[in-house]
């Protein structure tokens, strides 16, 4: 496979001229100011009096036609109304406009031909300018025209001017960048939208006992378990030890929640009759909204639920009160854990579920999405190669959605977005999408909307109160290979609102203190986290217009646990860069103890002799050394946020059988020959980890042995090594051994023998506990 040229997957600064400087009445656009300003034409349709009647029956079905150009915008339609009211807003790019006069058309829609009722016609010059926060323009009444220019009966209420995407009708406006698009689902699916992740909460079923249960063969002890269901979620406990009619568990069971709570809480007690046989003992169903909420670690106190026994009549479920069987419960809400949704390695929101528990905002982020360029074709459409792409960003609970610009491989969004900042060491998602959901594509079980690329920025790297303008490479990992799929322009601002809290903040854990005090274990935040992801993206995609749960997912990274033999190649070479420090001066270390620069060496026997005559100045010698280091190292500081590194990932020259491997679903759908071989390749990498691993334990139980008598020749000799060092120890200053000993380490080669040291051939001698496996 062929390397693309590292220099495509770079980051560049860019200079775009934002805000649009100064405006008409010398005000800046504020509200605005990380993006480029955009010219648009509005039109405000609001609504028409007196309507003539066009039909033999003397009725009229209006609506009205906005024309500029070659573009053309309609309103809905009404039946057999004079007096309609519409109320919609159209916009027209101003760099796309050729025409000079706008034309707004009365219409009567007809079977065969519209029939034409009046217009209004407006020069462009004449058209009123307006800049928020100026107020909006009140709508006029104006007089339709025929074709010839002879005022007709009927008015039409309409407001026109030209002003920028800051202006409040932007968002919900028919735009003239979607002419080709029809229908009110695909418009809907192309307007820019801000979406909110539902409040998620923790919820604990402390199952502690039940009593006076009934099973169907009292011959037998039963084997009781609790099967508790919510939503797509179920649960159960391990069977019981007491195998009696009053069990006991005291055993946790954890869920993810979603106000507002749609579904029960539905608890069964079974009884395991036989493999795949259970019994259905007794069950109940606990609405969500009436359980206590927990903000901190104090008990909360349990309660006993009745059971109801449950029999089928002719298919009805009937209830069987004969006896009341109870449970014993201890549910409640946690308030104080942040329940995550994405990985905690760049995660955009720490707080605690519960509101009480947050603390103040320490500052303001702001989005400025410019533009993209050369973005991938990546669909077909009329025989043609097209795009339509809109952004998504996510922090926090906050989800926004560009609008969808249609068919261009360069869109240009300019819309900008802001969110409250509550903790600096977080991370804001951006991604790319093509829209695959436009002319009639929205069919059940239909197109995925495409990825184009993402692109994170972790907000503790930035400078406060600077505007970071920067064009992005758009990174995709395909079957093939890594793919430049474009760039995407965006400015950044990070606004601090307290410099001490923000100080503060690097003192506090990262989530909230219910993480520590009773910590979930890895196999349940892992589980909880993947519940929490599919109820957001099950959330976010009944939304109007959804967003998509593989938009969510992609944004929300689910399946990036799943192994990958480049990860696992990115996270050794990561260590090793970790270490690569230690390593150069462990190497720097060995030179000077073999005297390749006697210079240097005599130098740091002299340091050596300094701090070992004077102990106190050891550690304000390291801390005025790291001190150095960091001011020395300021001025090659990153002067670019981070961006997706494909040479960091091993994404740029990855084995095409390992990204399939990467690409693979999970059971695996690949043919069983490529199963094998993989498998046995993975069986060569674990031999080789087993053996490290097999090494680092022997180093560990050589350590052990010193003392366990395990080879008494050995332990022996140790310990009398012992006694005669404490004796000499008792009467040597403590300098002198230090000085005597830091000598020795940094003799000349001359008195150095290729020969391992006495010491450590002694402790390879040691015995580990390898002898005694199998």
């Amino acid at each position: 496979m062929q390397r693309p040229p590292q220099e495509d997957f770079s980051l560049k600064e860019t200079k775009p001229h934002l805000g649009g400087g100064k405006v008409t009445g010398d005000k800046l656009t504020s509200t605005y100011d990380l993006v480029e300003q955009m010219q648009y034409l509005y039109v405000r349709v609001v609504k028409a009096k007196d309507l003539p009647a066009k039909d033999v029956t003397g009725s009229l079905d209006p609506y009205v036609e906005v024309r500029l150009g070659n573009y053309r915008g309609t309103t809905r339609h009404f039946e057999k109304k004079s007096n309609p009211e519409w109320n919609q807003v159209f916009a027209f790019s101003k760099e796309r406009i050729q025409a000079s006069v706008l034309e707004v058309n009365v219409k009567d829609k007809d079977f065969i031909k519209d029939d034409f009722v009046g217009r209004v016609m407006f020069d462009l010059n004449d058209i009123p300018k307006r800049v928020p926060p100026d107020s909006p323009l009140a709508p006029q009444w104006y007089r339709l025209e025929d074709r010839s220019g002879n005022k007709v009966k009927g008015e039409l209420m309409l407001a026109v001017w030209m002003g920028t995407q800051a202006d409040e009708a932007f968002p919900e406006s028919w735009h003239s960048d979607a002419a080709t698009v029809s229908g009110a689902d695909a418009l809907a699916n192309i307007r820019s939208k801000v979406y909110l992740s539902p409040k998620l909460w923790y919820l604990r079923v402390n199952v502690i006992e039940a009593q006076d249960l009934i099973p169907g063969d009292r011959s037998r002890f039963p084997e009781v378990y609790v099967k508790a269901i919510l939503g797509n979620q179920a649960l159960r406990t391990r069977v019981s030890m007491s195998k009696t009619i009053n069990p006991m568990w005291n055993e946790d069971l954890m869920f993810v929640a979603a106000e507002p709570f749609e579904e029960p809480l539905i608890l069964s007690v079974e009884d395991r009759v036989a493999p795949n046989n259970d019994d259905v003992l007794g069950r109940c169903a606990i609405p969500l909204q009436y359980i206590e909420r927990r903000l901190d670690h104090r008990p909360i106190n349990s309660k006993w639920y009745n059971l109801e026994k449950h029999i089928i009549v002719e298919g009805e479920k009937k209830k069987e009160i004969k006896f009341a069987s109870r449970i014993h419960m201890r549910l409640y809400l946690e308030g104080g854990y942040h329940v995550l949704d994405e990985s905690t390695h760049y995660s955009s929101d720490l707080r605690p579920t519960a509101k009480q528990l947050w603390k103040s905002s320490i500052g303001v982020l702001e989005l400025g999405i410019l533009n993209a360029q050369g973005l991938s074709p990546m669909k077909t459409k009329d025989n043609r190669a097209t795009t339509d792409a809109y952004c998504v960003a996510k922090y926090g609970q906050k989800w926004v959605r560009t609008r969808t610009i249609i068919d261009s491989f360069a869109p240009k969004w300019n819309e900008q977005y802001t969110w409250e900042v509550f903790d600096p060491c977080t991370v804001i998602t951006i991604g790319v999408f093509d829209n695959c959901h436009l002319h009639g594509g929205d069919k059940p079980g239909g197109a995925r909307d495409s990825r184009i690329g993402k692109v994170r920025i972790r907000l503790s790297t930035l400078e406060t109160d600077r505007v970071y303008t920067h064009s992005y490479p758009l990174l995709v990992l395909h079957h093939t290979g890594v793919k430049k799929m474009g760039e995407i322009h965006l400015a950044v601002r990070f606004t601090c609102s307290s410099l001490m809290n923000m100080m503060h903040m690097y003192s506090q854990p990262l989530l909230p203190k219910m993480h520590y005090i009773h910590p979930l274990t890895v196999t349940q935040l892992d589980s909880l986290r993947h519940q929490a992801t599919q109820i957001v993206s099950m959330r976010l995609s009944r939304a109007e217009p959804p967003l998509r749960k593989e938009i969510v997912e992609y944004m929300l990274d689910v399946g990036s646990h799943m192994w990958s033999m480049r990860r696992s190649k990115a996270n050794f070479f990561r260590i090793m860069g970790v270490l690569g420090g230690l390593i150069a001066i462990g190497r720097w270390f060995d030179q000077i103890c073999n005297w390749k620069n006697p210079i240097t060496t005599v130098l740091i026997h002299i340091l050596f002799l300094i701090l070992v005559l004077y102990p106190e100045l050891i550690l304000p010698t390291i801390f005025l050394y790291l001190f150095l280091i960091g001011v020395w190292y300021y001025r090659w500081r990153p002067r670019h946020p981070p961006h997706m590194d494909t040479r960091l990932s091993c994404a740029d020259n990855a084995n095409p059988d390992e990204l399939d491997e990467e690409f693979d679903t999970f059971p695996t759908s690949r043919p069983p020959d490529i199963v094998r071989m993989r498998y046995d390749r993975l069986r060569s990498i674990a031999g080789r980890i087993q053996t490290v691993v097999g090494d680092l334990a022997t180093q560990g139980e050589r350590l052990q042995s010193l003392l366990s008598w395990r080879d008494p020749r050995a332990t022996a000799l140790f310990v009398l090594f012992c006694l005669i060092a404490a004796i000499v120890l008792y009467v040597t200053p403590f300098q002198v051994v230090a000085l005597l000993s830091g000598f020795y380490v940094l003799r000349h080669p001359r008195f150095r023998h290729k020969l391992p040291s006495a010491p450590l051939n002694f402790f390879r001698r040691l015995p580990a506990r390898t002898d005694c496996m199998l």
